[in-house]
């Protein structure tokens, strides 16, 4: 057979096949089950290389003071999440976007004179849904 005949075949078997490959592996990730999402929720001190610091369920802080409620999301990729503090009648809510699954992310609230007493850290779904909390209390110094 002559090289020029050859050509079409050689250029055409590799791009059928990278095609059939990239298909397959498509196919293959939309088969992937999705769970239901959900978050773990730490509370701490300080945030270090994506990770907690000062772990606790009971603080004595300074007034000025953040505590940290650090997340880890799983089943809620390309979505919005809010970390919501909560103590009676106050709360406060900041958005998060979550690009991939599983994702860490963190927020913070600083704590002032007045708001000693028993907090909760709620991470909610888009939806409203609750994916994960921590309780903690917070009295100063």
């Amino acid at each position: 057979m002559r090289p020029k005949r050859l050509l079409p075949f050689l250029v055409a078997v590799p791009l059928v096949l990278a095609v059939a490959f990239v298909a397959r592996a498509q196919a293959a990730k939309a088969k992937a089950p999705a769970g239901p999402a959900t978050a773990e929720v730490k509370v701490g001190t300080g945030i270090e290389k994506m990770e907690l610091k000062g772990e606790a369920k009971a603080f004595k802080v300074a007034a000025g003071a953040k505590i940290h409620a650090w997340t880890k999301v799983s089943g809620a990729a390309d979505t919005t999440i809010a970390v919501v503090f909560t103590k009676g009648d106050k709360s406060s809510r900041q958005e998060l976007k979550v690009p991939r699954s599983p994702y860490r992310t963190h927020a913070y609230r600083t704590f002032r004179m007045g708001d000693e007493g028993a907090w909760t850290a709620k991470v909610l779904a888009a939806d409203g849904a609750e994916l994960g909390k921590a309780e903690f209390t917070v009295e100063f110094q």
